[in-house]
């Protein structure tokens, strides 16, 4: 079975699998038919798939991926001591864990084709990982309240499934509303430290941070990236030898010119502190 074989395949085993769409009409066009399928997989609530289905999904997943084109660590260069900064696509990156930027039901983004880095990772992971997150959530309902909902800066472990990464740490940055607060600043300084430990109680060695919070949820790109840096360098001089590569995946040329311009100040005029 080929690309678009899969892909036809898959659109009908979604459309079968949904109530609401088992008799939307399909485009023509391949690029039409991706959209479809994405918007299918990210509006299906989390339940258990046909085996048939996921074998022939993380084939095309991972295909997908292929086509991409998969980053190693040794194509992207190193700024300074184990940091490094890359502009792109974070689900092309192979390594120990990717960080996604999840909302506190930490079930990925429902809205059909959305932008946020949340609904790429799921998109391009599969579905096998809403369901993980989904049980993941339902155990800890289970023990705090069937109004639980996890909190901000407390990461969650999931496997990567078809990424060529091995893990996604999933974290809940703070919300700004109304002006930026010193809260808001120490949530994000927790989210990015309580990451970092979390990847050395697990043995993971490298890991890619998006730019956490400066999306829907307003955090100031400028200070978050201030923030980010300066978090991660502290906790590297704490935590000398426990973390080989630590990556600030940037997608706008506007937040890869804040993390160049932090990491260089740093670096040649040195820096006393957030």
């Amino acid at each position: 079975m080929n690309q678009n074989e899969r892909l036809d395949y898959l659109i009908e085993a979604f459309k079968e699998d949904s109530v609401e769409y088992k008799n939307l009409k399909v485009p023509v066009d391949t690029d039409g038919k991706k959209r479809i399928l994405r918007s299918l997989m990210n509006i299906r609530m989390p339940r258990e798939m046909n085996t048939e289905v996921l074998k022939i999904q993380d084939e095309y997943l991972r295909e997908a991926i292929n086509e991409k084109g998969i980053v190693n660590l040794f194509n992207i260069d190193m700024v300074e001591d184990s940091i490094s900064i890359w502009q792109g696509d974070i689900t092309r990156l192979k390594v120990d864990a990717i960080v996604n930027a999840a909302n506190s039901q930490m079930l990925g983004c429902f809205i059909p084709m959305h932008t946020c880095i949340d609904n790429c990772i799921h998109t391009f992971a599969g579905v096998e990982l809403r369901n993980e997150c989904n049980k993941k959530m339902n155990r800890l309902k289970i023990r705090y309240g069937r109004d639980y909902e996890q909190p901000t800066a407390i990461p969650m472990l999931t496997d990567a499934y078809n990424l060529p990464a091995k893990k996604i740490v999933h974290i809940v940055g703070p919300i700004v509303q109304g002006g930026l607060s010193k809260r808001n600043g120490e949530d994000l300084k927790n989210c990015y430290k309580n990451t970092l430990d979390l990847c050395v109680e697990n043995g993971l060695r490298s890991v890619a941070f998006c730019c956490i919070s400066t999306g829907v949820f307003h955090f100031p790109n400028k200070r978050a990236a201030e923030i980010a840096v300066a978090t991660v360098r502290e906790w590297l001089k704490e935590n000398q030898g426990k973390i080989d590569r630590i990556i600030f995946n940037v997608f706008k040329d506007e937040d890869k010119k804040y993390y160049e311009r932090e990491l260089w100040i740093k670096k040649n005029v040195g820096y006393s502190g957030q």
